[in-house]
């Protein structure tokens, strides 16, 4: 077995089953208008992931709808990972609520192998009364892909376990678009470009896909302890008894970790958030961040592990009660290589453009902040069109030179209109 071989434990549905809801009951949990995970009764009446809700309503009338906390989420998964550091692996790294990774080379050789690795994993996860499926690989994003089909692929092999997948796989909307358009649609075929050609054509983040799509791991994963630099904390005196003064205090150091990050150039691939209690211990939580954790979103992960920890009785299991000191301690640090403007124009947006409309849209409305997209049309009004900011542009038709509509055989006042194109929803994309 190599040493960056990587085991992967998935719950399938894990944001419906955080929610409490019953088996049979058809829900959908969302996220700013798009649907982030539903049951298998939402699936069976045709909703689905990245679906906009509107049309997973079209499909499902009797549809629950409940927006998505991820504090919560963190919450009822908190006890999960601590019951598989006690009986299956000291140390894991929670990718996002539901999915956990870890180095596989420790634990196999204690288990007897992979396969047996994997077969803990799901069986340790069965015992919370939880559905799980393990997967194992030479990357994290392989052996996540992995956990769905609960596969192991063979060493050295995910290149080519990756070649037959859809080019979307990769998570890159805009890359994805440009790269069907050059006739590029499996991850083999991305893979096949000449890496040079890929990092001046695509920029980094490009060329930061084409190496997934070749079976490589920018930040492989390890279980190396950090070092303190640019670890940032927060100290507490007294001792603070109340969850609510640390969950700020977690928003206010996410915040000054990521200003500091970003004037050093660099970025995490593992973020692990602790805190000191007063009688001596200390509790840790390891996250993936990969440089795409927002400064609530670390706070919203904490929120959940610490209310976790306080219903567990963990933070008052010592003689002294409170916490003492918050300590965000970022690991495995790289260059941060930035966003590639060039390629997808006006269409990539800076992250605090992003952020200045989320607020906006959170007081006006989701319609109060659109983009223009231009598509298909007789004329400019049809040509133009308003889609609210953060929105795919579900319903955009293209002109591909005079194809795009029928050749004129009556006089224009009786010719029908070019057909137009169903919308699509991003599933299909």
């Amino acid at each position: 077995m190599g040493k960056g071989r990587v085991v992967v434990g998935w719950i399938p549905d894990f944001p419906v089953i955080a929610c409490g809801v019953q088996a049979a009951e058809a829900v959908a949990v969302v996220h700013r208008d798009v649907v982030v995970a539903c049951s298998a009764a939402a699936r069976t009446a045709g909703v689905r992931r990245r679906m906009r809700l509107r049309v997973a309503l079209s499909r499902c009338p009797q549809l629950r709808v409940v927006e998505r906390d991820l504090a919560a989420e963190m919450h009822v998964f908190e006890p999960v990972v601590r019951h598989l550091e006690d009986t299956v692996m000291p140390r894991l790294e929670v990718i996002r609520p539901g999915l956990v990774a870890a180095p596989a080379r420790g634990p196999s050789r204690y288990w007897g192998g992979v396969q047996q690795l994997a077969d803990r994993l799901v069986a340790a996860v069965a015992e919370r009364d939880l559905p799980a499926r393990a997967g194992v690989a030479d990357t994290v994003f392989t052996a996540a892909l992995a956990a769905r089909a609960g596969q192991l692929v063979p060493l050295g092999g995910d290149a080519a376990w990756l070649a037959p997948y859809p080019v979307g796989v990769l998570g890159l909307p805009r890359l994805t678009e440009l790269l069907k358009r050059l006739g590029i649609h499996t991850v083999g075929q991305f893979a096949a470009l000449p890496e040079d050609k890929v990092l001046a054509r695509f920029g980094s983040e490009g060329a930061a896909a084409h190496r997934t799509a070749r079976g490589h791991e920018a930040r492989p994963l390890t279980a190396r302890q950090s070092s303190d630099e640019h670890t940032v904390a927060y100290g507490f005196e007294p001792a603070e008894h109340l969850l609510e003064p640390v969950t700020f205090a977690a928003k206010a150091v996410a915040e000054q970790l990521h200003e500091q990050l970003a004037t050093a150039g660099v970025v995490c691939a593992r973020l692990e958030a602790g805190v000191e209690l007063a009688d001596g211990r200390t509790l840790t939580r390891l996250f993936r961040h990969e440089g795409r954790l927002s400064a609530l979103a670390v706070a919203e992960r904490v929120r959940g592990v610490l209310q976790a920890w306080a219903d567990a009785g963990a933070l008052d299991a010592g003689g002294e009660r409170g916490i003492v000191r918050l300590v965000l301690r970022p690991e495995q640090l790289s260059a941060a290589t930035g966003r590639q403007a060039a390629l997808f124009g006006e269409r990539q947006t800076p992250e605090e453009v992003e952020r200045a409309a989320a607020r906006v849209q959170a007081m006006l409305g989701h319609r109060s902040v659109v983009r223009v997209e231009l598509g298909g049309g007789r004329g400019p009004a049809d040509r133009v069109r308003l889609v609210p900011f953060g929105d795919l542009d579900t319903g955009r038709r293209r002109v591909r030179g005079r194809a795009a509509c029928p050749p004129r055989t009556r006089p224009r006042s009786t010719r029908p209109g070019c057909p137009r194109s169903s919308p699509t929803t991003p599933d299909s994309r």
